[in-house]
Order: structure tokens, then sequence, then C-alpha cells
């Protein structure tokens, strides 16, 4: 990686050089609330490096966040790595028990958690910590604090701050950490269901590339002062990179939401602060057209518009600007990503014109693989390499045989943690295996084909992994053989009871509906928020199996419920 890496400058540099340049701009508002701006970020940010120092932190020591997005969530992430520790970013929809496990997995020192999810948190099950403070107030209020350190870092850091900006605080004064390409920045833990999530190790050339990408890509169209509305998850790499990272760097106005992303809240919010770029997950904008567009366009008058050929492009037009104003009507472009578009959708929109395009990432290349500008997106494809990214296919004909797409560049993470196992797996002979499955045009376009991890995406972005819901689910009463599927927004658990056992219990067709809604309920206790099953269906006979008797899961994706 060493060639690819010679001109990779300090990531934390360009932060500093951000701050500087846009001192006195609007940076990050809670939706409804207070704003800050980036002389405000700075000071807060210095206020929390005194907190890092004085509790003993070192560079390189783990810092762990997590909560809902908020502007106190951003400011404890950029001080994390301008002081030189190591983020650690943990899902705030994550099971109590998860985060436990993920804190202490990571060996964080200090936890900065936000209002709703401390109450659900138990710091004894968390014995590393040295450290837990709010992430929920402006002056990050101390929850627990199990050293003399910490407890002085907190009770005196007005004082501290003072002495260290007698006169007042400018940003001359700025100087961050100066990190090199390899070096450890971010902790990502993909959002598996259980604990068995994977500590993807991102160093700070893939946070620098990400940035620099998006800056090629979007510069010319964006601006200082431009606004973004933040609604994926930044403990997902997805949303991190794209709806704060870049434009922080580049001196836009983050906006976020602090609410579930819902379409109506989205609606209002985009009619409101009109945002230059939109960054979703298909399921937000699918929604949006099936809801809100579909049904007119089904109507008499406009279908047979459509099929006149005097009035197609009018009406098409008309369409157009109709999704667009619903979207704020100020956007250059929305890039989907996370998952493939519905492809009824995906027609109905490049049909019309649609500023829209369809990327590809992963949370092991932090997380940019694959873009293309709408207005040379292939539909069907999810663009082409990323800048300082090559991508082939592991196939004897990678334009029409499907195979697993590879991917190599400085994007790329240094491996999982504590896990030397799975990064053997996945990072070999300098390529980064993807476990997707997918083919390449004769341009460059890639376009994916099957996901052989068989991850499932959430409404707002969450990774879904069916095998551990159905791990738990099978451990259920009256569950023989399980299989979890996605409908839409929701997901679906087909259940298979052996009727010996039924039988043996006494247990009728009534009583046992009873029993699986009992299973439901019970299963949606102890999985994420994100991962709840909607409803239980009884299946009528065994799952179909392959010779090593695994259940042939892509028989069932499409089954009706």
């Amino acid at each position: 990686m060493n060639e690819r890496t010679m001109d990779c400058p300090s990531f934390n540099e360009y932060i500093e050089k951000s701050i500087k340049e846009f001192w006195d701009l609007d940076s990050m508002t809670d939706y409804g609330t207070h704003t800050y701006k980036y002389k405000d970020v700075a000071r807060i940010i210095e206020k929390v490096h005194i907190i890092l120092e004085a509790s003993g932190v070192e560079k390189g020591d783990k810092v762990a966040i997590c909560g809902r997005n908020t502007v106190r969530w951003g400011i404890a992430f950029l001080a994390t790595l301008t002081y030189g520790a190591v983020a650690v970013p943990i899902l705030h929809e994550f099971h109590p028990d998860q985060i436990h496990d993920l804190v202490n997995f990571s060996e964080a020192k200090l936890l900065f958690v936000g209002d709703q999810v401390w109450p659900k948190l138990d710091p004894d099950k968390m014995p590393g910590l040295e450290g837990i403070f709010s992430n929920s107030n402006d002056e990050y209020s101390l929850l627990v604090g199990r050293t003399e350190k910490v407890q002085y870092a907190r009770a005196n850091l007005n004082r501290l701050f003072g002495e260290r900006f007698p006169m007042y605080f400018r940003a001359r004064d700025i100087h961050y950490h100066r990190d090199t390409p390899e070096e450890l920045a971010v902790l990502n833990f993909t959002s598996g269901t259980t604990s068995n999530s994977k500590g993807v190790m991102l160093p700070y050339r893939a946070l620098w590339s990400n940035a620099k990408f998006a800056e090629e890509v979007l510069g010319k169209e964006l601006k200082a002062g431009d606004n973004v509305v933040s609604m994926l998850p930044m403990a997902h790499e997805y949303g991190m990179a794209f709806e704060f990272i870049f434009e922080f760097l580049w001196g836009m106005h983050v906006y976020f939401l602090t609410k579930t992303p819902s379409p109506a809240v989205l609606l209002n919010a985009f009619a409101e602060l009109k945002p230059r770029v939109i960054i979703a997950v298909p399921l937000i904008i699918e929604k949006i057209v099936r809801k809100a567009i579909f049904p007119q366009i089904k109507a008499p008058g406009i279908r047979l518009a459509l099929m006149t050929p005097l009035l197609r492009d009018r009406v098409k037009t008309q369409i157009r600007r109709r999704m667009q104003k619903a979207f704020g009507d100020n956007f250059y472009e929305i890039i989907i990503g996370g998952a493939a578009m519905n492809q009824d959708v995906e027609v109905f929109l490049k049909g019309i014109g649609f500023n829209y395009t369809v990327g590809y990432g992963a949370t092991e290349c932090a997380p940019i693989l694959c873009y293309e500008d709408w207005q040379r997106f292939k539909q069907g494809s999810c663009g082409k390499a990323a800048p300082r990214m090559e991508i082939k296919i592991d196939s004897r004909d990678p334009q029409h045989v499907p195979g697993e797409i590879l991917a190599r560049g400085m994007n790329v993470m240094l491996g999982y943690y504590k896990n030397e196992e799975a990064t053997a797996q996945t990072l070999r002979d300098g390529w980064y295996h993807t476990g997707d499955l997918g083919v390449m045009d004769a341009e460059g376009n890639v376009f994916i084909k099957g996901r052989s991890k068989t991850m499932l995406l959430g409404a707002n972005g969450q990774n879904i992994y069916p095998e551990e819901i159905e791990d738990k689910l099978a451990s259920l009463p009256f569950v023989t053989e399980c299989l979890v599927i996605q409908k839409g927004e929701h997901l679906h658990g087909l259940v298979y009871t052996d009727p010996d056992e039924l039988q043996k219990a006494h247990i009728s067709t009534s009583e046992l509906a009873k029993k699986m809604e009992e299973n439901k309920q019970t299963l949606n206790q102890i999985i994420p928020s994100y991962a709840r099953v909607h409803a239980l269906h009884q299946m009528p006979e065994e799952f179909e199996k392959t010779p090593k008797k695994s259940i042939k899961r892509y028989l069932y994706t499409n089954y009706p419920v």
C-alpha cells in the first residue's frame, strides 16, 4: 500500500484547515434547535481534548461513541480523531447487551453516550471503561467516573480551558494530531444483530480517500454554506462519510434530524432546508415514489397521456418536476446506496430523467467502491470503480458470468479487529473479497447480481443478517425450522413446526397461532429494534434443502406472506 499512500496527506490537517477557513459559517444543527458555527465546534473540540488528556487517554486508545445523530455525536467523533485516539462508533439501535459486548471487545477507555441509550445500559457490564460521559448536553456531563483522573477532568474542565486559552480562543490556536496513512482512525463494527459483529479497522488513508472522492465528484456542484440533511446513522460509514465528514470538510451546513426519518419527517425537512445533495437507501426513495407518485400516474388521464407521443414528454417533465419539488427542489442528485433498487422504481426514475444515481460500498472500504454521476449513470448498475480503487470480477467471463466482486485500493480496511482468520479470508492476494456477485460491462459499469452474504438492508440503512435472527427464533417453542425474509420495510419469519411435536403437546391450530405470537414478542425483545420481525407465518411443510441439509434460501425470497 505504500506506493498508493505516498501522496496521502494528514486527514486531521484537512479538518484543521476546513475549520479555520469556514470559522464564521454555520456548521451543524440539531434540526429545530441550536446551530453551531465552525468556531463553536472548534472550541468544543478543544474541551473534549482536555477531557481526554486529563483523563489519561493516550494516542491510539479507543473512545466509544453511541447515540443517535446529534451535533454532540459529531463533535465527539472529530475530537477523538484530532486528538489522536481511535473512534469506536456503535449503533444506538443495537441491543444493550450487544453494546456492552462491543464496548468491552474494543477495549474502549471512555464512552460518550446519548440520552436514548444510557437508561438501557448497565455500567457494571462494561468494567473496562474508566469514564462515561453524556453526549446529550453542552457540557458532556460525567455519568460514571471510575478514576480520579476522569473525575478531575470533568470537574475542572472550564478552569483547564481557561488556563490553556487565558485571553480568548482563536483559529490560530488550533493544532491537531498529524496522522499517518496507515494509522488506525476508526474501529467500525458491522451491524450484525448479535455480538458476532466484526470490527472493521479503518486507517486514515481510507477516510481521506473517501472525502477526496466526494470532493472530486461533487465539489463543482456543492459549495460552502449549502445544506445537507443527515438521516442515515453516523455509526455506519455510508452516513458518516457522505452526510457528515465530506460536508463538514467542504464548509457545508449539516442538519441532524434527531428523529426517525419517516417519509413525512423527511419531506418536511427537505421542503424547509432544500438540501443540495441527498444520500439515501433504496427503501426511502421507493416508499416516497410508491406513496406519492405512483398513485397519481395510475390515474386514467395520466396513463392515457403517457401513451400519447405528443403528450408523453410533457407529462414526464411534469412528473419529474413534482419529484424534484418533493425533495426540496435544490439538489444536484440523489445518491442511493446500501442495496439494489427495486427495478420497477428504477425504470420509472430513469424514464422520467430524474437526477439519481446508485453507488456501491462496504464498511470495509469506508465505504465507497463504485459510483457514477447521474448524467452518465447506467440503469441497473452501481457505477464504476471510484478514484484510487480497482474493481475486478472473479469470473471466467466477467461481462456475462457473475463472479465475486473484488476490490483493492486506498479505501480498503487494515483488517478485522482481533480476528486474523476473518481477515485472512477477506483480504487475499492484495484484494478485498466483498462476498457479492456481479458482472462488469466493457465500460467498467458494475452490476450486482446477488449477495452471497444474504445480508438484508433495514429501512434506515442498517445491515441485517437473517441467520442471526433465525438462530434466536429457532430456540423458541414449536419452531423446528425457520427462515427470515424481507418484504418491503418489514421482516417476516417463516416457521415450520413438527406435527409430532404439536400432537404430543396437544396444541391445536388456534393455540399454535397464539404460541407464535408469543414467540414473536419474545424474539423482538432480544434483538435490535431495526431487526424486529413483523409477523411469523406457519409453513405447511418442511423447507426444501440442499444435499448438505441447508435450506434453499433463494426459493423463499418471494414467498407470499
